[in-house]
C-alpha cells in the first residue's frame, strides 16, 4: 500500500495539468489513430470549448449551494454529533465512507461536499481525543463513498432516460425509474458497496504507528458569522440583513413553488429544481442573508476549479466525438459482445470514456446514442446497459482529479496522497460492479 501511494505521489500531477495533459493526448489519438486531420481537431476543440458552459454552471451552482447547505449551523452541528461518536481510528474510517455513500444516494453535490467536511471534522475529532488516524486515508474513506452516486436519487442517466422529451425518446422511448433506480438489482448492489466498502477502507489502515500522518492545522473551522449586539442598536440595513423574516417569505414562496412542481405538475426531479431546493434549503438553515452569504463566499474555492477545468473537458468530449474516437472505442466493445455482456462492456467502456469525459450528463450525450444502439442490435436490456454506463462513469470518479478537487479544497490535502487509496477502491467496486453486470 505503500509504495501505491508513493507511486501515485510521484506521478499524479495537479487536477488542472491532467485537463491539460489529457487535452494533448486527446488530439494526439484523433491524428494518429483515426487520422482525423490536425487542424479540423484544433478547431473541433476550439468549437466544442464552451458546449458545456450552461451544464458547467450549472454543476458549479450544484456544488456551491451543496457547499452552503453542509456548511450551515445545524447541519455542521449534525456532523459533529455523528463524529462524536467515533471512538476509534477504524471508527473514523467506516464511519467516513458511510456517511458520504448515504449521501449520494441522495444528492450527488450534496455528497461530494460533505466527503470534504466529513473528512476534517472527523480529523479533528480523532486529533482532539487523541485518536490517531491517517488522514489521506481518512479522506480517501470519505471520498469513496461518492462511488455508488448514478444509483441514487440524482442519477444523470437514470433520471434522463426518464424525462420525457429526453433526446434519446425517438429511439428508446422512455425508461421509467422503475426499471432502473428502483430495482431490486440496482438496490442490492448499492447496498452491497455501502456495507463492504467502508470495511475495505478501515482495513487499508497503516499498522505501522510511524506511518500516520496525522491532520495538520485547525480542523474545520466554522466560519458562521458571529454579530453581537442587541437588535436595538443595529442599523435598519443591519437588521435587514439579518432578519429571519425576510428570508422566511422567500422561503415559503420557494417551497409552494416545489409542492406545485412535484405534486401538482407532477414534474421529476432535475438539475435545475435540485439546486433551487440547494439554494432555499441552505437559506433557511442558515437563518439569514448575510449569514447565507458569506458562507456561500467561503465556498467558492470549492467552485472556481469546476469553471476553469469543464471547458477543457468539453473540448475534449468534441475531438472525441467529431474525430470518431468515440464511436471506435465502442465499436470494439461491442464487436465481440452479446445480449449477456454487453452490460459488461458497456460499463468498463464508461469507465474508460469518464476518464477524459468527467461528467455524468456530458458522457451520456457522447456514448448513449452508441450504446443504446448496440443494446438494440444485440438485443439486450435496455435498462440494464443504460445503468452500466452510469456505473462506469460513477467507477472511475475515485480516480478522475477533476472530481477529487471539491473534497480535496475543503480537505486541504492533495490528489496524490490518497489516490493510492482510491485506486484500491476502485479495483474493489470494480469487481462487484462486473458481478452485478454479468449475471
Amino acid at each position: 500500500m505503500n509504495r501505491l501511494v508513493s507511486l501515485f505521489i510521484r506521478w499524479i500531477p495537479d487536477a488542472f495539468a491532467v485537463a491539460l495533459g489529457l487535452t494533448l493526448l486527446t488530439f494526439l489519438c484523433a491524428v494518429g489513430i483515426t487520422r482525423y486531420p490536425l487542424n479540423s481537431a484544433i478547431q473541433s476543440w476550439g468549437n466544442g470549448f464552451w458546449n458545456l458552459l450552461l451544464f458547467t454552471n450549472q454543476i458549479t451552482l450544484t456544488l456551491l449551494l451543496g457547499f452552503g447547505l453542509a456548511n450551515t449551523p445545524p447541519v455542521k452541528r449534525g456532523l459533529r454529533r455523528i463524529a462524536q461518536g467515533v471512538h476509534s481510528a477504524r471508527g473514523a474510517y467506516m464511519t467516513a465512507c458511510a456517511i458520504t455513500g448515504i449521501a449520494a444516494l441522495l444528492s450527488w453535490g450534496l455528497s461530494l461536499v460533505t466527503a470534504g467536511i466529513m473528512a476534517r471534522t472527523l480529523g479533528e475529532r480523532c486529533r482532539d481525543g487523541g485518536i490517531r488516524v491517517h488522514y489521506p486515508l481518512l479522506v480517501a474513506s470519505s471520498f469513496s463513498g461518492f462511488v455508488i452516486w448514478h444509483q441514487g436519487l440524482t442519477s444523470s442517466v437514470g433520471l434522463a432516460v426518464a424525462t420525457p422529451g429526453h433526446f434519446l425518446e425517438s429511439q428508446i422511448g422512455l425508461i421509467p425509474t422503475s426499471l432502473t433506480l428502483f430495482t431490486a438489482w440496482n438496490i442490492t448492489v448499492a447496498m452491497t458497496i455501502l456495507v463492504t466498502l467502508p470495511v475495505l477502507m478501515a482495513w487499508l489502515r497503516p499498522r505501522d504507528p510511524e506511518a500516520i500522518q496525522e491532520m495538520e492545522g485547525p480542523g474545520f473551522v466554522d466560519t458562521t458569522p458571529q454579530r453581537e449586539g442587541a437588535s436595538g442598536s443595529k442599523s435598519p440595513a443591519e437588521r435587514m440583513d439579518s432578519s429571519p423574516w425576510l428570508i422566511g417569505v422567500i422561503v415559503v414562496m420557494a417551497g409552494v413553488y416545489m409542492f406545485d412542481h412535484f405534486f401538482l405538475r407532477e414534474m421529476g426531479l432535475e438539475l435545475n429544481i435540485l439546486n433551487f431546493g440547494f439554494l432555499f434549503a441552505g437559506l433557511a438553515l442558515a437563518g439569514s442573508a448575510v449569514r447565507y452569504v458569506e458562507i456561500l463566499v467561503e465556498g467558492g474555492r470549492v467552485a472556481v476549479p469546476f469553471l476553469l477545468q469543464y471547458p477543457f473537458y468539453a473540448g475534449i468530449a468534441a475531438i472525441m466525438l467529431d474525430s470518431g474516437l468515440v464511436a471506435m472505442i465502442i465499436d470494439f466493445f461491442v464487436s465481440f459482445s452479446s445480449a449477456t455482456t454487453l452490460p459488461l462492456w458497456a460499463f468498463i467502456s464508461g469507465g474508460v470514456l469518464n476518464i477524459f469525459i468527467p461528467s455524468g450528463g456530458g458522457q451520456w450525450a457522447v456514448q448513449g446514442p452508441l450504446m443504446m444502439a448496440a443494446a438494440q442490435q444485440v438485443g439486450a436490456d435496455l435498462p440494464r446497459v443504460a445503468m452500466a454506463v452510469a456505473m462506469g462513469d460513477q467507477w472511475t470518479n475515485l480516480i478522475q482529479p477533476l472530481v477529487l478537487v471539491p473534497v480535496l479544497a475543503i480537505a486541504k490535502i492533495g490528489a496524490r496522497e490518497i489516490m493510492g487509496y482510491t485506486f484500491v477502491a476502485l479495483s474493489f467496486c470494480g469487481v462487484i460492479f462486473g458481478i452485478a453486470l454479468i449475471l
